[in-house]
Parts: C-alpha cells; structure tokens; sequence
C-alpha cells in the first residue's frame, strides 16, 4: 500500500510493504517485504532495506544505509553518511552504515557516519553511536556505551545494575 500523499519513484519495493503519507522515496531504493514506512520519512537512492522493517515517523534514511531484516528504527533517528560535512564539499566521501538484521533503534538516536549496528543489538532513545556496536548488546548514552547484553534465552542482562531501565 501507498498513499496517495506519498511521493514514491522506486519501482522496487516488496509485496506487503505499506508506505504511508508525506514520504519520499528515491528511485534508487531497494525497499523488501512486509515493511511499515511511516509518514514523513526520507529514503535517498543507495539505499537498502530488508524485509519486515519498520521505520517511523521523521527519519532520513541517506544514501550508503543498509538496513537489513526485521530491524525497527525509532522516531527521529538521525542517520549521516558523511564524517566531514560541508556544503558543496567536492572531496565528499560516501561513509556505509549497516544496521544488521534484528537490531533496533531508539527515538532520537544518532548513528554517525560509517557504522555498523551489530545483528540483534539495541540502542536507546537519545544515544550517539560513534562506534560498531556488537551483536546481542544494548547501548545507550552519549556518547553511547555498552550496558548490558541478550543471553542465549534472549533475556536483557545489565552489566551494572544502576544502569538498569526501569
């Protein structure tokens, strides 16, 4: 499903994907199945995004960004793709940040340019990720730092108990 209030120039978007008012999506976008694109989101053209991803509202996904199956990007989460940014920067360097398959982002997170989002990872509302964040490990914080990890039974262990959410 696309809205009629969706600006959406790609072709290639998979069965079951709905993509709602006020988005844009670039021809270039590789959008799978099964995704839920909420209202006001921005998708550039060298983009990838899996299967059974959600994304919600007010996030820009620019080019170099892969997001791979079943991850959820929060409210305002602010991607980059470029580590020295200037208007008009000849010398632009494209920075590919991959977020691995099951990870989630919190609201209002920041993921610098050139990162790599470890498979089943969760990062908090409001953290500045400067660095790869593992697999199965929560971050939260700016700048983000590790605070807890998923066990095999997929159960939240905090490495220090103050840090636990309450």
């Amino acid at each position: 499903m696309i809205h009629s209030l969706a600006d959406v120039q790609s072709t290639n978007i998979g069965e079951g994907t709905s993509i709602w008012q006020f988005c844009i999506v670039l021809k270039g976008a590789k959008i799978g199945k099964n995704c839920n694109i909420n209202c006001q989101v921005f998708i550039e053209n060298d983009v990838m995004i899996g299967d059974n991803v959600t994304i919600k509202p007010g996030v820009q996904i620019w080019d170099g960004v892969t997001l791979e199956d079943d991850v959820f990007i929060g409210p305002n989460v602010t991607f980059t793709n470029d580590l020295f940014p200037r208007s008009k920067n000849k010398d632009f360097e494209l920075k590919k940040t991959i977020v691995k398959k099951g990870a989630s982002i919190g609201a209002n997170a920041t993921i610098l340019a050139g990162i790599t989002i470890g498979e089943n990872s969760l990062i908090g509302a409001g953290s500045v990720v400067t660095k790869d964040i593992p697999e199965n490990t929560v971050w939260f914080g700016n700048p983000a730092k590790q605070k807890g990890f998923f066990n095999d039974n997929k159960e939240l262990i905090y490495t220090n108990t103050n840090d636990k959410i309450s």
